[in-house]
């Protein structure tokens, strides 16, 4: 890690978190990918089909994600402190302590029960010169919903942005396979 740059919790890893991670993943990963990377940027793309209509899935993914995402993957370490604002302009905020707050992303498009779109650099990538387009697409499947969450990210980092890749792409599988493991278990 560069010295100038400072970490943030957000996204922390160190080698036995991401080893960690790659092998609770390793089952999952089938619907995880990096789909492109370079010094400028990358697109990761997971994919998980869950049983439930595509109304509840975007229903619990905007109303509820305090319930589903890892506490570990915020600024508090409290995931109830998270809130989607689902409309555009809305933000996917986070409370802190003591007044503060973090805008995760905004939204920039929001079709109940089709998709959610949002903008904006997650976790350490704030701290960079980039920004992202993060959108989840709910299909129908059988008498359950796909969803596929897709994340574009570019811009500057010292160093590129190759490394940061697999990682993010860890992160949002996790949080898509709890978002699917809260809507099943209801």
């Amino acid at each position: 890690m560069n010295p100038g740059i400072k970490k943030t919790p957000f996204l922390h890893w160190s080698i036995t978190t991401a080893g960690a991670a790659l092998l609770v993943f390793a089952a999952a990963a089938a619907g995880a990918e990096v789909v492109d990377s370079s010094e400028a940027g990358f697109t990761t793309r997971n994919v998980a089909t869950i049983a439930a209509p595509p109304a509840d899935v975007y229903r619990l993914l905007v109303n509820e994600v305090g319930r589903w995402w890892n506490p570990e993957h915020t600024y508090s370490k409290n995931s109830s402190y998270l809130t989607i604002d689902a409309r555009a302009g809305g933000l996917f905020l986070e409370r802190l302590e003591n007044g503060g707050s973090v805008v995760h992303m905004t939204v920039v498009y929001a079709a109940p029960g089709k998709a959610l779109r949002m903008v904006g650099g997650m976790g350490p990538l704030q701290a960079l010169g980039v920004s992202g387009s993060m959108t989840w697409q709910l299909m129908p499947e059988g008498a359950g919903t796909r969803v596929e969450l897709v994340y574009a990210v570019g811009g500057y980092k010292p160093g590129g942005l190759q490394a940061m890749a697999p990682l993010v792409d860890k992160v949002l599988e996790e949080q898509l396979q709890r978002l699917k493991s809260y809507v099943e278990k209801r």
